[in-house]
């Protein structure tokens, strides 16, 4: 059973739903799913991962996948994995020091996720929660119209 949820993961490529797992593993009950996520996650297998809908993703652990970062739809809740680059470690690590080190803090690890639009979304035109990404309040939106 694990051994299914574990190549549902690698061959999705992204972190999936419990219902999406469920798609890709028909005849597997849900409740066995969300006991035997559990107990990946507890072992250190899998990693929840949160975003702004109703459903939580799970994705396999970075020591088994990779170190990625996330593109995260806020319309439809999709995830999508991106592997990065040197540029941007480089510039996420210098700015975490920076950041972290003004309080003591001391880094061990990062995660960075973007949150956005995915292109099915915005074909359709649906907006993002909160207006577009990084737009203070009251400023305009895709039509000009201010808050």
């Amino acid at each position: 059973m694990r051994r299914l949820l574990v190549e549902a993961l690698v061959e999705s490529g992204r972190p999936l739903t419990v219902p999406e797992i469920l798609d890709r593993a028909p005849g597997i009950p849900q409740s066995s799913v969300y006991r035997n996520v559990t107990a990946l996650i507890d072992a250190g297998v899998v990693r929840r991962v949160t975003t702004d809908e109703d459903h939580w993703r799970v994705e396999l652990a970075e020591e088994i996948s990779g170190h990625h970062h996330h593109l995260v739809c806020g319309v439809c809740g999709r995830v999508e994995d991106v592997p990065p680059s040197t540029t941007l470690e480089h510039a996420l690590g210098d700015t975490a020091r920076l950041v972290a080190g003004r309080s003591g803090f001391v880094v061990n690890e990062h995660r960075l996720d973007l949150v956005g639009t995915c292109a099915t979304c915005d074909a359709k035109g649906d907006p993002p929660p909160g207006g577009p990404a990084g737009a203070p309040a009251g400023a305009a939106d895709r039509d000009g119209a201010t808050d």
